[in-house]
């Protein structure tokens, strides 16, 4: 049977605002690099897709179910078809390995570490109760 208890412990507000600033260092270093980080991931996405069309295309003559619609206001031929394949077969997907932040999530969680260490410098206290360690721990 868990039971909730508090822990009572004080933490150095040094350490703290040191945390605080590495962390939004962190952030500010991330967003920043994060157009880049998307260009590559887009740029993989992309090479991802025209492995996947040549792989259908190597495949056709095992597709089945083949669906067609041709749109005449554009002149556009949709061709849909399904192929029986192992996951293993498939061009892997790349993935993200970077953390995608909005830009209104990154103004706020800045403004927030901001105002924690702001707030924390001005203190004389050597050390910060649990009370305030919990609502400044979000962001180490």
């Amino acid at each position: 049977m868990a039971r909730n208890k508090a822990i009572n412990v004080k933490v150095p507000t040094l350490k703290i605002i040191t945390a605080l600033e590495a962390s939004l260092a962190k952030l500010e270093a991330d967003y920043a690099t994060q157009e880049a980080n998307e260009a590559k991931y887009m740029k993989a996405i992309e090479k991802w897709k025209k492995e996947l069309m040549e792989f259908a295309v190597a495949n056709i003559k095992k597709s089945f179910n083949v669906r067609t619609n041709y749109r005449s206001y554009n002149d556009t031929l949709n061709i849909d078809f399904d192929l029986t394949v192992k996951e293993s077969d498939l061009p892997v997907e790349p993935e993200r390995d970077f953390e995608f932040i909005h830009a209104s999530t990154y103004r706020e969680s800045k403004k927030e570490l901001s105002n924690a260490i702001r707030i924390l410098k001005m203190t004389d206290e050597e050390t910060v109760n649990t009370s305030t360690y919990n609502a400044v721990s979000e962001y180490l």
